[in-house]
């Protein structure tokens, strides 16, 4: 092999490297969904937790977030989960039972079955799709059956009601979270 046509192999593969292994490349966007939903994701009508509280069975179990926000827990009674991430709820539990209830309570939360996603507009099947973990914009149109002839299919609009913010450009791989509404445009022409 000559010297011209090693350097163009080696140029290739540092390409390769640099735009899919680096921190902005493929690697992080398989990890990416994952880190969004733990991060952002507060509980909201509709999802369900499970709890455990170790060494504690009767205070143990899987609760569901009412359409006021809140969970019934043992010992505590009502108790507002709405806005909350795990991370919160988990300090607000302990905190709430080792206040009288429990010495040095130790608590861990799982979400078990998160509220549906909505998609409207241009899609075949618009509707309330069940959540799936690490779901993408691309991934939620295909569930709705793919786009109409006449939708917009570079952009859409997301509405984030557990932060009440509206994604107005979202792309293909713009991280759907459980909650999300979800709109695809008509285009223009």
């Amino acid at each position: 092999m000559n010297i011209k046509a090693c350097f163009l192999k080696t140029i290739i593969l540092l390409f390769f490297l640099f735009f899919y292994l680096c921190p902005s490349g493929v690697a992080q966007d398989e990890a990416e969904p994952q880190e969004v939903l733990e991060t952002m994701y507060t509980l909201g009508s509709g999802d369900r937790i499970k709890v455990t509280v170790f060494g504690e069975e009767d205070l143990s179990g899987e609760f569901q977030v009412d359409g006021s926000g809140y969970i019934s827990f043992p010992l505590i009674g009502e108790l507002r989960v709405r806005g909350l991430s795990l991370r919160h709820l988990e300090s607000h539990l302990v905190e709430e039972l080792g206040d009288g209830y429990l010495i040095d309570p130790r608590v861990s939360l799982e979400v078990t079955n998160y509220r549906p996603f909505y998609i409207l507009g241009e899609v075949k099947s618009p509707g309330k799709y069940e959540y799936v973990s690490g779901i993408n914009l691309h991934n939620a149109v295909a569930m709705a059956g793919g786009y109409t002839h006449r939708a917009r299919r570079n952009r859409a609009e997301i509405t984030r009601a557990h932060q009440e913010v509206v994604l107005e450009n979202a792309d293909h791989s713009t991280v759907i979270l459980p909650g999300d509404v979800i709109n695809i445009r008509e285009r223009f022409f």
